[in-house]
């Protein structure tokens, strides 16, 4: 497939969107009109991210200046240690900070990123062995618990040991990792949201979601975030045993995906008329399963499977859940929330990342900013 085209329309919404936000980060969608926030939420850094990658794919520089703006702004968050208790330090701060250092070289964004690393430390509990989360450290309902989606900011605890020469960052991430594998991913290659562990013994709890169906069903979008988060995991340590885990949860994904390749919000609800799609879990997953095929070689019995997966995907994203031309999302039909009714059925900016960098992966052989 050619993608070509599909890729210079998101610049062009790119564009008018670098206007319409101003100083303002999207989130989701609301009648079709993103709701902006003053740098406050977590998903701030994968508007950063579309910037850079579509100045990396068009070299104008309207996306730089934005993107250079944005950053400032994301540096003024970190300094202020502003709504970061959180696990989501690599999901606000790759796509922004690390980006820039990967583009510019630029030190100031470089010493960024380390600071983010070291802020993402913070949510480290190492008698545990764990990342919480959410919450103040030690919460007594939050302070033992982890989340799959963690495994994509990793990332930025790898990237800062190697920058730095420290193997503490990357300690910490084996361990985490390491507990995701174990406890996050079920015996039939399925994954819990989240589980939770006693903080006194540090002994295992039970799986639970935030997001999902309910608490032993699949959601979609932390399936996604294991095939790509294990896969980079493996890019990172070349363990087999995260390879492994990626192909199995990426096999999960594929087998139950409905006949036009985009997955629903959750693997275990009742399928009727009224189901909502998530846009942004298969978009994660071609990511995910591209940074796969990296590793296998054509003679892997797996590698046709996941081409095959990702054409199909892609085939239905650029067909039928792209936006009208004009429209301020790139796709639709992304939802946040379907368990929690926030933005059940919207554009998701991280849904719009993830589509773009799939475009670019697969048109140009970009890979995002997870990796130099």
């Amino acid at each position: 497939m050619n993608y070509q085209n599909a890729i210079e329309e998101a610049l062009i919404k790119t564009k008018a969107n670098i206007t319409r936000f101003g100083d303002l980060f999207p989130h989701t969608s609301k009648d079709e009109v993103y709701q902006l926030n003053p740098n406050d939420n977590w998903t701030n850094g994968f508007w950063v991210g579309i910037l850079w990658l579509c100045y990396q794919y068009s070299g104008d520089q309207a996306y730089r200046d934005a993107a250079q703006s944005a950053v400032e702004r994301m540096k003024e968050r970190l300094d202020l240690d502003q709504h970061l208790d959180t696990h989501d330090i690599g999901f606000l701060y790759t796509p922004a900070t690390v980006a820039q250092w990967m583009i510019d070289e630029d030190q100031q964004a470089r010493l960024a990123s380390i600071k983010a690393a070291d802020r993402l430390m913070k949510r480290y509990r190492k008698e545990l062995g764990l990342i919480q989360a959410w919450g103040p450290l030690g919460d007594p309902n939050q302070g033992g618990r982890i989340i799959i989606d963690c495994l994509m900011n990793m990332p930025l605890l790898f990237w800062a040991s190697q920058e730095t020469k420290h193997d503490h960052y990357q300690a910490a991430a084996v361990q985490f990792i390491e507990k995701a594998r174990r406890y996050l991913m079920r015996g039939d290659d399925s994954s819990y949201h989240t589980f939770y562990f006693d903080q006194v013994t540090g002994e295992p709890i039970g799986g639970a979601t935030q997001q999902g169906y309910k608490d032993g069903s699949t959601w979609t979008r932390g399936q996604a975030w294991a095939i790509y988060g294990f896969a980079l995991a493996y890019r990172y340590t070349h363990n087999p045993a995260y390879l492994e885990t990626s192909k199995r949860a990426a096999r999960y994904f594929i087998k139950h995906l409905p006949e036009n390749y985009v997955a629903h919000w959750d693997f275990d609800v009742p399928i009727d008329d009224q189901i909502k799609p998530d846009s942004s879990a298969s978009a994660i997953a071609v990511c995910g399963m591209h940074e796969l095929l990296t590793w296998l070689g054509t003679e892997d019995s797996d590698y046709t499977k996941f081409s095959q997966a990702i054409e199909k995907t892609m085939q239905s994203l650029t067909a039928d859940y792209t936006t009208e031309h004009g429209s301020e999302g790139l796709i639709d039909h992304g939802s946040y929330s379907v368990r929690e009714n926030k933005s059940p059925d919207d554009y998701t900016i991280w849904g719009d990342y993830f589509y773009l960098e799939a475009l670019l992966r697969l048109e140009k052989g970009y890979t995002g900013f997870w990796y130099a």
